[in-house]
């Protein structure tokens, strides 16, 4: 299979371009630059924005695409902050949409990523994929036009993942949140009631895959563990694992003084169910935050 992966440097875009290689998939990452010379692998292409522009028959005989370009949202939200969250994400579903129709043969999907946020905040529902839209914050209102750039893809199948708290070892929020643990310093957040969609990285890659391969797949998708919890419960999982107290509660307005709108993505958050992966057979290596977090600390507890 030829897939083009963009935002394919990133901490689930790498993840997904090593599991592509290693199944023997021809794999072109798009970026805004080739950046440093990488290691040359089996396989593995790198073209820019710019290049695809002038030179879109490049990707010729593509079979899929995965969108995983963004501007981070961890980072303190100012006007021009939200600016680039939300243009980022949409120049890139554009860029697609534009080479997509220089291309004879269109490719047979298009898997996109989303916001579990678009679901909007609650402490008692439980929203699946037929759940409807609650636009009322700053993400929400992003996914919103996301996915609406998303569906302008002239493209038979569109997968749009919707993504929650991805958990690694090695990027992305985790190690930032076990910081406090491994100080001794741990303990719920604001209430700690909040739910937190979350998903192992390892889940998370061969979801994407299973998306890519699985053609009854189409339209929303939850990316997230079977099992949401709130911010206390995976305070206390990742207390057990560490062997480190959970104690030390951080108040909702310090948050909020420290890191403004951001605060929102740890005071509030939604129950989230990933019934369509779970209809179609996908069955997840860590459905548990207990045994996420056994995976993630690991025996290095220090």
């Amino acid at each position: 299979m030829k897939v083009a992966v963009t935002g394919g440097t990133g901490f689930v875009g790498s993840n997904v371009v090593d599991a592509l290689l290693q199944r023997g998939d021809e794999v072109w990452i798009i970026s805004r630059s080739k950046g440093k010379k990488a290691i040359e692998r089996s396989g593995l292409h790198r073209i820019t924005w710019s290049e695809l522009a002038s030179s879109p028959n490049k990707l010729e005989g593509l079979n899929a695409i995965i969108n995983l370009a963004g501007e981070s949202i961890n980072q303190r939200w100012t006007k021009a902050a939200k600016e680039r969250i939300l243009q980022s994400r949409l120049d890139a579903a554009s860029q697609i949409e534009h080479f997509v129709t220089f291309l004879k043969t269109k490719p047979q999907v298009v898997v996109n990523a989303s916001g579990i946020s678009i679901y909007g905040m609650s402490l008692t529902e439980t929203f699946d994929e037929h759940s409807p839209w609650n636009v009322s914050d700053f993400l929400s209102s992003v996914v919103e036009k996301w996915e609406a750039a998303a569906d302008r893809i002239a493209v038979s199948r569109l997968v749009k993942l919707r993504v929650g708290l991805v958990l690694g070892k090695n990027g992305g929020a985790f190690p930032l949140m076990a910081l406090p643990y491994r100080l001794f310093g741990g303990g719920r957040v604001g209430s700690g009631k909040q739910w937190m969609p979350w998903l192992h990285i390892e889940d998370i890659t061969r979801l994407i895959l299973f998306c890519l391969d699985n053609k009854e797949i189409e339209g929303a998708v939850n990316a997230c563990a079977p099992e949401s919890v709130t911010n206390d419960s995976f305070g206390r999982a990742l207390s057990q694992a560490m062997s480190r107290p959970h104690w030390f509660p951080v108040p909702a307005f310090l948050l909020k003084t420290v890191l403004g709108e951001l605060s929102l993505l740890l005071l509030e958050g939604q129950r989230a169910v990933p019934r369509k992966a779970l209809e179609h057979g996908f069955t997840f290596r860590y459905p548990t935050i207990e045994i996420a977090m056994k995976e993630l600390v690991g025996k290095n507890k220090n």
